[in-house]
């Protein structure tokens, strides 16, 4: 049976990205989006966080990762947009209604998304932007000797030409390491993590690819498998890994969903909680403010289960804008109530919404 949502507003702001985690150390989580943090588990609380910059219908934040930057025990997050060219830190003050001061963590370009990956395997996550027009470069959490942050980042640049739009991380190669997937092929990792070459394989192009492309086994046959939906054009489909017999790497891409555009998020999750992960994602209004093609279609978020052959696609909200709902570019998943199920925090143009599981 397909899962039920109940939908509801928390906001009627355009930021476009949301984050969940605990803000002010009660244990429960709270919802951090643009400017505000909304306190749980109801969220009809909100507080300041600090003005964001505006430029035309966008804001320049383009994601919300917790992470305690400076150590002391509070979560601070991480952000950075396409117009400021930096990536930012804001600074939990522990105190509701207190200004979070905003900190640069490096002036690295245009910005379409950042992602927190355990980049180097020592268990703490790496800052890494998507910057379409620059390097890809790390950013690592300088630590002092009980393990806390810092409150500053190093820089470790792998690849020196540009991204391209669209980027993944997980093994392809089947090394146990991390690899990079850019737009037009992907960068094998190589044992030293920074000091040593990344080999790049420009095996396809996917075009105006998500952030993130999802690395999984898709089909279960021990290779790892690639997801990408495509952020300002139609389509949503998966590329199969293929190996020869002399393990050269191929690959053979299928749809899921040509017919719905604007795929610029997603999550790879257990939303039912069969054991097995599911594919979430849906459209982001208005991405490039009515440019692009399928603007004026539908707005939607769905989640696709695999069923061994193919993606089945159930619609969580779909409707005309104004009445369906899509995802933003940074979105974000989480047991909002304790109840085993995870509901999806979908932020946008068109407001901030939770779609609150209600199981099947």
């Amino acid at each position: 049976m397909p899962l039920k949502f109940r939908k509801v507003l928390i906001a009627d702001e355009r930021y476009e990205t949301a984050g969940v985690f605990d803000v002010n150390n009660d244990g429960i989580y709270d919802i951090v989006s643009g400017a505000w943090w909304y306190k749980g588990p109801d969220f009809t609380s909100c507080y300041p966080i600090g003005e964001v910059i505006a430029v035309g219908e966008y804001y320049d934040d383009f994601s919300t990762i917790p992470i305690d930057v400076n150590g002391d025990g509070h979560l601070d997050f991480v952000t950075g947009g396409w117009w400021g060219n930096t990536l930012r830190w804001r600074e939990n003050p522990g105190q509701p209604g207190v200004e979070w001061p905003e900190h640069v963590i490096a002036k690295c370009g245009n910005i379409e998304t950042t992602f927190a990956w355990d980049v180097d395997n020592d268990g703490v996550n790496e800052l890494v932007p998507n910057t379409p027009n620059g390097p890809l470069t790390v950013y690592k959490l300088d630590t002092g000797p009980n393990g806390r942050g810092r409150g500053t980042f190093t820089p470790y640049t792998i690849f020196d030409q540009p991204q391209g739009h669209g980027l993944g991380w997980g093994d392809i190669s089947g090394s146990g390491r991390g690899d990079f997937v850019l737009a037009n092929g992907w960068l094998e990792a190589p044992e030293d993590t920074y000091r040593g070459r990344w080999k790049f394989h420009p095996d396809f192009n996917l075009g105006s690819a998500s952030v993130p492309v999802l690395v999984t086994d898709v089909n279960g046959n021990g290779l790892n498998d690639l997801i990408v939906g495509q952020s300002h054009d139609y389509g949503l489909a998966w590329w199969e890994q293929k190996r020869d017999v002399n393990g050269k790497i191929s690959w053979v891409k299928h749809p899921i969903d040509p017919y719905n555009s604007q795929y610029h998020h997603m999550r790879w999750v257990d939303l039912d909680g069969d054991g097995c992960a599911e594919l979430i994602t849906g459209k982001r209004y208005r991405a490039h403010c009515g440019s692009d093609p399928g603007t004026e279609d539908q707005v939607g978020i769905y989640y696709f289960k695999w069923n061994g052959e193919s993606f089945s696609k159930q619609i969580i909200d779909y409707g005309p804008a104004g009445q369906g709902t899509g995802c933003g570019i940074y979105f974000d998943v989480a047991d909002l109530r304790g109840r085993g199920r995870l509901d999806i925090i979908a932020p946008g143009k068109d407001g901030l919404y939770v779609f609150y599981n209600e199981g099947s």
